[in-house]
């Protein structure tokens, strides 16, 4: 049994988020606090396997609670929002920095299309996150212990490599922040990311990565050329290819792995459009997503990477590519980008 903690200060919200997740009998709602004050202090009390956070409450928003929580006694935190308002996205990723674990959309009512989806994905979502480990932070939102990479570099390979391809999804925001953190400023080629994301918070996450990393980074437009240096995040709604001559191609057709950006549709792009010359990366996240693509990237002779286990908030996707037999190398995001510093 699941016991959960819902935190919202909107006794209909609260009572329509528990009713969803009860639906299913291995969920049990503890507790319902209406603000960031009470959220700390039930946390406490009740010990719940996981908390729904809403990230606008009155005493104390989502954020602090977050920020108190995991500071003083760290749950899995899922931020949960149906505000797509900037000043609420930015919050939001605060709590991630804070370490929330991911953020859903709250499912629209029954009546609305995609209702059923929905439901389902943030299901999904509370248990696979109900199982994760969290760490303590300190009050500034750091953790405690210290990323470490298990990577033994060999010299740098024969490759010309042009293009740096990532795809993530649950928890990606953290592992790509600290990845972009650990790249020099003046990186020698491009990176692409297709981020599975709530809609409308691609935009917030490229601020938030851009405050906290020296590389500009900005969400991908159709037809624009792609320059060294800088980071580029696919748009919600559209899958995000790019051609050998390093230009944007955004397309809109089904979905893929259910997704759309899917990072598979970006990574076959690469390995189509660049052979050897690439480094492809699968990072933390649900599902199948990216495992395909990387393995094209492999068989095409680009240098690919997956995220260990241990590293991820979930290790689905990189989890598939290392059973296709995808991943060259198994690392974690500080190991990430002191290879893709080494081979560019």
């Amino acid at each position: 049994m699941i016991q959960v903690l819902i935190a919202d200060d909107s006794p209909f919200a609260a009572q329509y988020l528990g009713a969803l997740l009860v639906s299913d009998p291995e969920f049990r709602v503890v507790g319902v606090a209406k603000s960031g004050t009470e959220a700390v202090s039930m946390a406490q009390s009740l010990r719940p396997d996981i908390i729904c956070m809403d990230v606008n409450m009155p005493g104390g928003d989502g954020y602090s609670a977050t920020r108190t929580i995991m500071a003083n006694n760290p749950l899995p935190v899922v931020i949960v929002s149906s505000d797509t308002d900037q000043g609420q996205v930015a919050l939001s990723f605060k709590a991630l920095e804070a370490g929330a674990l991911t953020f859903v959309a709250k499912p629209p009512g029954p009546t609305s299309p995609g209702y059923a989806r929905a439901v389902r994905d943030f299901i999904a979502t509370f248990k696979a996150m109900a199982g994760v480990k969290v760490i303590r932070r300190s009050s500034a939102g750091s953790p405690n212990n210290t990323v470490t990479s298990a990577a033994n570099f060999a010299s740098k390979t024969n490759r010309n490599v042009r293009i740096v391809a990532i795809a993530a999804s649950t928890g990606g925001p953290q592992m790509l922040q600290t990845i972009f953190q650990n790249l020099p400023r003046l990186l020698s080629v491009p990176v692409v990311v297709v981020q599975h994301i709530t809609p409308g918070f691609e935009r917030g996450l490229a601020d938030w990565l851009g405050k906290t990393c020296s590389l500009p980074i900005s969400i991908a437009i159709d037809g624009e050329t792609l320059y060294a240096g800088q980071v580029y995040i696919a748009p919600d709604g559209f899958h995000l290819e790019v051609s050998r001559g390093l230009r944007v191609l955004l397309a809109s057709g089904p979905l893929e792995h259910g997704v759309k950006p899917a990072g598979s549709r970006l990574l076959r792009s690469v390995a189509k459009g660049f052979g050897a010359d690439a480094i492809g990366v699968v990072l933390t996240g649900m599902g199948r997503d990216g495992a395909d693509g990387l393995k094209l990237m492999r068989d095409a002779g680009a240098l690919t990477i997956a995220q260990t286990a241990d590293s991820s908030v979930v290790h689905g996707m990189p989890g598939e590519a290392i059973r296709l037999g995808a991943a060259c190398h198994v690392l974690d995001p500080l190991g990430i980008a002191r290879m893709i510093v080494s081979e560019t």
